[in-house]
């Protein structure tokens, strides 16, 4: 990837703002000026979410939601128009210091130093994958210890394959549970376990996850689950509605439903972990992962329109699509 174009520091700086349901547009917004403390961050790659971004892109959130209370550069709510993202890769400014940064998609802009993660030598499309790879940690955190236990987790998408990853790691045995054939066959190149989800109906297991993404999930979940299971679900539904059955097998199995959410540490971790502590852990896991074969789809950041199509339709053979600032034709791998 060539070196981002040198942006004067008079010149406005270019952001991605939703502007109604399925609809983004690339707006001129006032060039950024360093406070005190702060560091301009030129950007390479900004990654666009296949879970929540698609939510936002075909307005599935509410309106009065608070676009992200934990992060900075994401002050305001979901109502029209707004800027929204949250995995920048740039170089600071009169630097080569490559870093992350949870910021909405714009090509140049301020961050306070202390909030920018500063990365390993990756590829920086692979790089904007931080923050699935920060949430798919949490979800591992968040299932417990479970030595050789099996455990099924809803969905191939990036989150799923890569919560596999971090659950095999830390010691239980995974399926991944995928309705699509192309996604079985990628999680198998990864080294993950997949199968279609009626083949796995008869399972009873300690621990279902779900990251499918998908409404009719939880409810097939809880028929995997053994007495006393549990359901972590790391899906985020945004304002559609989920049905579960909660009658006399639910209360009779005494089992449990939990979510996971990587905005805070829970107060059972506390202890051990923090923000910090995670984030520093996920650096090193930027490198250990296979998140390379996770970026199927690069497009040039003014052809971010075409992108949030492609992702909203789920195109096939897509997992994770990546703004590059620097390409002058739109495309995809």
């Amino acid at each position: 990837m060539t070196e981002p174009t040198v942006t004067n520091e008079t010149s406005p700086a270019r952001a991605l703002f939703h502007t109604a349901p399925r609809c983004v547009e690339i707006r001129e917004v006032p060039a950024p000026r360093p406070a005190a403390g702060e560091v301009l961050v030129r950007t390479l790659c900004s990654g666009i979410s296949g879970g929540t971004e698609r939510l936002v892109y075909r307005g599935e959130v509410p309106a009065d939601l608070a676009l992200d209370d934990t992060i900075d550069a994401l002050g305001g709510t979901f109502a029209y128009p707004f800027a929204y993202g949250y995995a920048c890769v740039g170089q600071v400014a009169e630097s080569d210091r490559a870093v992350f940064a949870f910021h909405p998609h714009q090509d140049v802009f301020a961050a306070r130093a202390d909030d920018l993660i500063p990365l390993p030598a990756i590829d920086p499309a692979s790089a904007t994958l931080f923050p699935l790879v920060e949430t798919a940690l949490q979800v591992t955190l968040d299932a417990g210890v479970g030595y050789r236990d099996r455990v099924i987790v809803l969905g191939a998408g990036v989150l799923g394959l890569l919560t596999s990853l971090l659950l095999e790691r830390s010691g239980w045995r995974p399926l991944v549970a995928e309705p699509q054939a192309w996604r079985r066959a990628l999680a198998g190149s990864l080294g993950a376990t997949a199968a279609a989800p009626e083949e796995l109906a008869e399972e009873n297991v300690p621990l279902v996850i779900d990251a499918s993404g998908n409404p009719d999930a939880p409810a097939m979940a809880l028929n995997m689950l053994a007495h006393e299971g549990t359901l972590l679900i790391a899906s985020w539904f945004g304002t559609k509605p989920v049905v579960l059955p909660l009658g006399g097998a639910f209360h009779r199995r005494r089992l449990i439903i939990r979510s996971t959410q990587v905005s805070t540490v829970p107060a059972r971790l506390s202890g051990t972990w923090t923000p910090l502590r995670r984030r520093q852990e996920t650096a090193e896991l930027l490198a250990e992962l296979p998140l390379a074969q996770l970026c199927t789809h690069v497009f040039a950041f003014g052809e971010a329109a075409a992108a949030f199509r492609a992702v909203d339709e789920e195109v096939p053979g897509l997992m994770h699509a990546v703004l590059d600032y620097d390409r002058s034709t739109a495309g995809d791998m």
